[in-house]
């Protein structure tokens, strides 16, 4: 066995750029003609480091003049997925004592059915057993790694914090030690260990073969950072290796041993006491590092600094800065004194923007200024996926492509969201929105036959508008049918049908249903981009592991377990963008450089993101079993900002606003700007880039928008009024100009609310059938009821009420005394002055007189004296006048009275709905037209509107009336909210 050798361990600093620093020093020490670099092993910490560290190797030898290059071996040593790759290294036969890995997919779906085994009657629905099997899982995993045996849950240390904890904790802990022991006696019989368990059994293999003897090739390990025990353990054996090395990102050999001391102890705690002490600083980006070298067990006087550079390095003076910058607590007293230039920050500027739609402007602006340079490259590196999209979108409007490197959740891609649909039309019985999203979807169809398709799709999304129809296929078919769409509904229902089969079914079962609908409705285009081939193999991956008679999913469960498998799986896009722009993820972002490093999204929640409390064991019991915390986390991303600040030329941007409200600045810019200080701070700030932002779309002010008054021309005019657009004609112009002259219907929303006007046209189709065809008016209205196939909890909420109502109306009349019905909702009209004059009476009655009673039935409240008065609520006696004009030949004569039959709630009625009012003034009413005057009123207030309107030049001013009861239909047409406060005066938009 060979004596161990001095370990050597080396530090890049920040300033150096640490892929291009490290391959200029690789280069001139293991480089021999012949191999080149062949025989050399690097073990690298992710698979983007592995791109990382070739697009460097590919630079230096564009900067050197080789022609070419040799590659060396590169190992992927920091992620679970380390049994692939780590194979080809060592000895076929060496690692056949280690047991395979159980698949992670089989083990989540294994502990969702042990849970569900282990609750019984108190489990939850299966997306709930799933997502606390996925937190079971990812707390095994966080203890394995840290080679935590299971037993360790049942030490004295444990025990002993279990009796001061709450309830919900023991709770937890007994069931995540009770499903751990279940699935590792399962694991036993099976001849499996987890992944982090043959992950740490191959790093311990290898230092195991390493050390005893050592490779005639050299390894290195660089940039890998993970404190893992067992790879601390190989890290340590890699170092001692006759032609090996370890060299790290970014530690700071500056810091003085008090500083270092200050950061606690690191996993370095005496006997007795906790690995991780509570004044540990675990949020310093140094901390990390230190417990790795604790595990490691190698001093930091033992590191030596990497004395090559990168192509796009920065002054030296910049890693003093950032030493100085992340200076822990104590220490940090210290910048009352610095000196300016140890506190100067040069190519560093602070960027401050109104919300993330200015910040991504300003971040693109600085790209695209940078990219003008030629050779110039750019990063921009944000956890904010959102703020990503932004800033990928802005670029495009100059044509420069870009592409966010840490992708995009399958969730959110097109083949995910097509597959999802398809689970949310199960989920929902077909129901209106998920329905037409999926028929609409851009892979639906994509070829010649796409535009019929959208063809006929969209004439069932016209027939789906408004509330929701019963669920199921049945019902949309009558629909289909009732429209002329059967030939093609028929084609979509045989999709859908086995979709819509059935209650719960193994997650195997589904994926079969919806793989065959999805491949029925899009064909290949499904499957043949980036995003399709990673739902193939998340498809593929499920259905191998889903086993038959596991656990069942209900319909209804569907869609958010899908989706939770989705958000776990990032598609990132094919290569294509500009050669000189990256967009990356703080993950994608470590050991990578650029001449220009733009920092987005640096507000609190998003960098660092908060920390998240482990949701099964409490924090006593992490400090307890030696686990970091939860703002370990807050380190790592501290220690992401610190490399990315060694770039020559750095932007750390923020917003005040994000999308939910007011942002704070991130704890990293605070400290930036407490660092400068006010003598330093002003010439940091970057101001150019965001005044260009808000001057690019708005380079004029905009004038205020005036109330608009569209004065139409005579032929424009002259068009038929309703009774009830009458009414608005006077209150509102502009809504009758919308309406009855630029014919703007308003279209209801897919799955909509029951509106007052769709229950009021129920409830008069109901009383219209009663009153002509008599019996039971119950019968009449399920009947009514049931052709328009409302859905059945809308139904069940309103139709007692509704019934409730009806009976009140059945009996007051005929109850009513010296009058008979003649005239059921029948339409009438009458010629004014060249004008027609149309609407519809609900009902008139004769009275024993000879005089008629006009009635009109109010599913809400009818107008009140004051707005008949005004001449905004006029349809009863425009009715009257129709009436006497003769517009209903079975109802001929002069009316005298006018009625309000409301079904709303009254507490004085005996079903508790129904009451009769009157707009004219009658009894002890203090508001509206006596009886006499009433026609005559009417009548005046319609020649007042024709010869202002309709045959006169008066514009159709909006909102004329302000305090006049209206609508909103018309109210973003208007651009009421720009001018309302101004013109009006009035407290609100839309009535």
């Amino acid at each position: 066995m060979a004596e161990p050798t001095r370990p050597t361990v080396y530090s890049i600093a920040a300033h150096r750029g640490f892929a291009d620093a490290l391959v200029a020093g690789i280069v001139p020490r293991y480089f021999e003609y012949g191999l080149g670099l062949a025989r050399l092993t690097m073990l690298l910490p992710s698979t983007r480091a592995v791109r990382t560290i070739t697009e460097a190797f590919i630079r230096n030898a564009g900067e050197t003049g080789r022609d070419g290059l040799l590659l060396p071996r590169m190992v992927v040593a920091g992620a679970l997925d380390l049994d692939e790759a780590l194979g080809a290294l060592l000895d076929p036969l060496g690692a056949a004592d280690i047991p395979p890995a159980a698949d992670p997919t089989r083990r989540l779906l294994r502990l969702a059915e042990l849970l569900r085994v282990e609750l019984g009657a108190d489990a939850p629905p299966a997306p709930a057993l799933l997502r606390l099997a996925r937190d079971i899982a990812a707390v095994m995993d966080r203890l394995l790694v840290e080679d935590i045996a299971p037993e360790a849950l049942l030490s004295d240390t444990v025990l002993d914090r279990l009796e001061n904890l709450a309830d919900h904790w023991r709770g937890n802990i007994r069931l995540f030690a009770a499903i751990q022991a279940r699935w590792l006696a399962e694991l036993d019989a099976r001849g499996e260990v987890d992944a982090a368990t043959r992950r740490n059994r191959l790093f311990d293999h290898a230092a195991r073969r390493w050390r005893a003897g050592p490779p005639a090739y050299p390894i290195i390990a660089a940039g890998v950072t993970s404190a893992a025990p067992a790879l601390a353990r190989m890290l340590r054996v890699v170092s001692e290796l006759p032609a090996g090395a370890v060299i790290l990102p970014d530690l700071d050999l500056s810091l003085s041993a008090e500083v270092w001391d200050e950061l606690g102890s690191a996993g370095a705690a005496a006997e007795g006491e906790a690995p991780f002490a509570t004044g540990d600083a675990v949020t310093h980006p140094q901390y990390h590092l230190k417990l790795l070298l604790n595990r490691m067990g190698i001093a930091r006087e033992e590191v030596q600094p990497w004395h090559r550079r990168g192509i796009a390095a920065a002054a030296p003076e910049r890693s003093h800065a950032i030493s100085s910058l992340f200076l822990p607590p104590q220490a940090s007293k210290a910048w009352v004194d610095l000196p300016a230039d140890k506190r100067r920050l040069a190519g560093v500027r602070v960027m401050e923007s109104a919300g993330p739609e200015e910040e991504a402007q300003a971040a693109a602006l600085l790209a695209r200024e940078a990219l003008e340079v030629p050779e110039r490259r750019v990063a921009i590196v944000t956890p904010d996926r959102g703020l990503a999209a932004r800033i990928v979108q802005h670029l495009a409007r100059w044509n420069i492509a870009a592409d966010d490197s840490a992708g995009i959740a399958l969730s959110q891609s097109a083949a995910g969201r097509l597959f999802l649909l398809l689970a949310d039309v199960a989920a929902q019985q077909a129901a209106p929105v998920p329905l037409m999203a999926l028929l609409e979807h851009p892979l639906v169809r994509r070829g010649e036959e796409r535009a019929r398709w959208l063809q006929q799709a969209r004439r069932l999304d016209l027939v789906l508008r408004g509330p929701r129809p019963s669920p199921g296929l049945g019902p949309l078919g009558e629909l289909a049918e009732k429209h002329k769409l059967t030939n093609w509904w028929d084609e979509v229902a045989s999709i859908l049908a086995p979709l819509l089969e059935g209650d719960a079914l193994p997650l195997g079962a589904w994926i079969e249903r919806l793989t065959q609908a999805g491949e029925a409705l899009a064909g290949a285009e499904l499957w043949s981009r980036e995003d399709g081939r990673a739902l193939a193999m998340l498809l593929d991956d499920l259905r191998l592991n889903a086993e038959e008679g596991s656990l069942a999913i209900e319909p209804r469960d569907l869609a958010p377990i899908l989706r939770d498998f989705c958000d776990a799986v990032q598609v990132r896009p094919p290569y294509g963008g500009h050669p000189r722009l990256a967009i990356y993820g703080l993950l994608e972002s470590r050991m990578t450089r650029a001449d220009l490093v733009i920092c987005a999204g640096l507000t609190e929640g998003s960098w660092p993101a908060r920390p998240a409390t482990d949701p099964l064991l409490a924090p006593a019991i992490l400090r307890a079993l030696g686990v970091p915390g939860a703002d370990f986390r807050i380190g790592l991303a501290a220690h992401d900002l610190a490399g990315l600040l060694g770039a020559p030329d750095v932007v750390l941007s923020y917003a005040r606003r994000d999308a939910a409200g007011p942002a704070i600045p991130s704890r990293f810019v605070l400290r930036v700007r407490a660092l400068l200080g006010e003598d330093l701070l002003d010439k940091h700030i970057e101001h150019g880039a965001v005044t260009l932002a808000r001057a690019l779309d708005h380079a004029e002010a905009a004038q205020p928008y005036q109330r608009p008054e569209p004065c139409p021309s005579v032929e424009q005019r002259k068009v038929p009024v309703s009774v009830t657009a009458l009414d608005r004609l006077r209150s509102d112009p502009y809504q009758f100009y919308a309406s009855a002259i630029l014919r703007l219907n308003p279209l209801d929303a897919l799955d909509a609310e029951p509106t007052p006007a769709w229950r009021g046209i129920a409830a008069h189709a109901i009383l219209e059938r009663w009153h002509k065809q008599g019996g039971s008016i119950e019968a009449i209205a399920d009947a009514v009821l049931a052709e328009a196939s409302p859905h059945p909890l809308m139904l069940a909420l309103w139709r007692p009420r509704l019934m409730k109502a009806l009976e009140w109306a059945t009996a007051e009349v005929a109850a009513q005394q010296g009058r008979t019905p003649e005239v059921f909702e029948e339409r009438g009209e009458m010629m004014v002055r060249g004008v027609r004059i149309h609407g519809k009476v609900d009902r008139i009655d004769r009275l024993d007189d000879g005089t008629l009673a006009i009635v009109d039935y109010k599913t809400g409240s009818p107008p009140s004296g004051a707005q008949v008065e005004k001449g905004y609520a006029l349809q009863l006696g425009t009715l009257g006048l129709m009436a006497e004009a003769g517009a209903w030949p079975k109802a001929t004569g002069t009316p005298s009275k006018f009625e309000y039959w409301s079904l709303a709630r009254n507490a004085k009625s005996p079903t508790g709905f129904g009451y009769i009012a009157t707009p004219v003034l009658d009894g002890n009413k203090r508001s509206g037209i006596p009886p006499d005057n009433f026609l005559p009123q009417a009548r005046f207030f319609l020649d007042d509107a024709l010869d202002r309107w309709i045959l006169g030049e008066e514009p159709f001013t909006a909102r004329l009336n302000p305090d006049a009861p209206g609508y909103d239909t018309y109210d973003q047409l208007m651009r009421l909210d720009e001018w309302v406060f101004r013109d009006t005066g009035a407290k609100g938009g839309g009535a």
